[in-house]
């Protein structure tokens, strides 16, 4: 970054907004317990799963859910921003697709599932665009045009039905299938509506009409098909058996580094201010100064991406992004809501000096596919964008030396449940639509 920029984000440290908006550091939460969960039965659990791996629910019927959610990959895609529809593969080895080449890469990184289906997950997204609401139809927000129908049981049920009605993630673009067309045409409700015509190629296939018919569902219904989703995700992606969860019930399951970095998260550090509670988040929505890169998200600028802002439509919120939570956080790299940082650590001192180390950007630390043919930077080459990113930063800087950072690194790895997403149903061999699998891991 020119000294233009190092020089003016110095200045505005200065006028960062004050930080008591945001909470103290807390105690140690209690231990995690079965009834922090929604339960479902076994059978609605292995019609999510194989769902959640079938390519029909993609408007081309070659994107599923697992295609940017993949268990071998920390239940994201190992990339700062996917290849969605137009690409082929997993992970770094996802490829654009000669003749139909992707419009732009998703504007987020993948977010991983770990403890979704925990009851106190009721906020959706990086941006909130999901979120449990009394206000809203049937207790949940949705985006505009995306109302439900009926109701479901959590807010994960709803998101589950979202990205099946991108174009760029898994509905595909106008003229390619009937799905496409309809969202385009912003056909969403009813039989004639997208999630009509995916539920009813659902309904089509003999073994999930039966499987659904086993579990008291004898007409399918998009809301089933992402209550299904959330049972796989909430009991398959459940991660509380780390050795942090053993010490809180009592178990001398934590080195000395670990027990000292956790001494700091909750104390010094003030990592707990945000990342409170049993899953290390307080499911609020912060201004941190990530850089921004990939093509935004809807902003006035075009390759902006303010966040929360664009859903509360309030000011004060405007480059504030949902607080992620902790669990397993070793394993879902890249890091931040654009995937900015590939390695944890970067993005743990990113919180120590944000104003210094936006000003300070190395972009090879985002993880980006190698042959989409994009302009990544523009965010970061507006000299002004980044001046708003830097103004909005509502964190202060914490003071640590390397030694503190290593605990503190110590103490993040603590909170890894070796055996979330390998000890459940696995990935299945085949799914009812017969349609091919992306089961294989990449090499890192």
């Amino acid at each position: 970054m020119s000294n233009r920029f190092a020089i003016a984000l110095g200045a505005a440290a200065l006028c960062m907004v004050a930080f008591g908006s945001v909470g103290t550091a807390g105690p140690l939460p209690g231990p995690v317990t079965d009834d922090d969960f929604y339960q479902f039965p076994e059978a609605l659990v292995g019609l999510g799963r194989d769902l959640f791996f079938d390519p029909v629910l993609s408007g081309n019927k070659n994107i599923a859910c697992a295609t940017c959610h993949h268990p071998t990959l920390g239940t994201g895609d190992a990339l700062s921003l996917s290849i969605g529809e137009g690409g082929a593969g997993l992970g770094a080895l996802r490829k654009v697709m000669a003749g139909n080449i992707p419009k732009a890469l998703i504007p987020r990184n993948a977010p991983a599932l770990f403890n979704l289906g925990a009851k106190e997950f009721t906020v959706m997204f990086h941006d909130g665009r999901t979120a449990k609401d009394h206000r809203a139809m049937f207790g949940i927000r949705m985006p505009p045009g995306r109302t439900l129908e009926r109701p479901v049981i959590s807010p994960l049920a709803a998101q589950n039905i979202l990205p099946i009605l991108s174009p760029d993630e898994m509905a595909g673009q106008p003229g390619e299938n009937d799905i496409a067309d309809a969202v385009a045409a912003e056909r969403i409700h009813g039989p004639d509506g997208a999630w009509g015509l995916l539920a009813n190629r659902v309904r089509k296939i003999p073994e999930y009409n039966a499987r659904f018919s086993d579990v008291g569902i004898e007409d399918i219904h998009i809301t089933d098909i992402g209550t299904a989703l959330s049972a796989f995700i909430g009991m398959e992606f459940r991660a509380t058996d780390s050795p942090f969860d053993r010490f809180l019930a009592g178990e001398d399951t934590m080195s000395a580094d670990a027990l000292d970095g956790m001494d700091l998260f909750y104390g010094k550090a003030r990592c707990s201010t945000c990342h409170s509670g049993p899953f290390q988040t307080d499911h609020e929505f912060y201004a941190i100064g990530l850089p921004q890169l990939g093509p935004g998200k809807n902003g006035n600028v075009t390759y902006a991406d303010t966040g929360h802002g664009l859903v509360s439509k309030y000011l004060d919120d405007m480059y504030r992004f949902r607080t992620p939570t902790l669990r397993n956080v070793t394993r879902t790299a890249p890091y931040g809501h654009n995937g900015a940082y590939s390695d944890l650590e970067d993005m743990v001192r990113h919180h120590l000096d944000p104003v210094g180390s936006l000003a300070k950007y190395d972009r090879s630390a985002a993880k980006l596919p190698a042959d989409m043919v994009a302009d990544d930077w523009m965010a970061m080459d507006d000299f002004d964008e980044v001046m708003r990113i830097a103004e909005a930063i509502e964190i202060p800087d914490v003071s640590l030396d390397d030694v503190e950072i290593a605990k503190i690194m110590a103490f993040l790895q603590s909170l890894t449940d070796p055996s979330a997403g390998s000890s459940g149903l696995g990935l299945p061999q085949s799914v009812p639509s017969g349609l091919p699998l992306d089961l294989v891991q990449p090499p890192s």
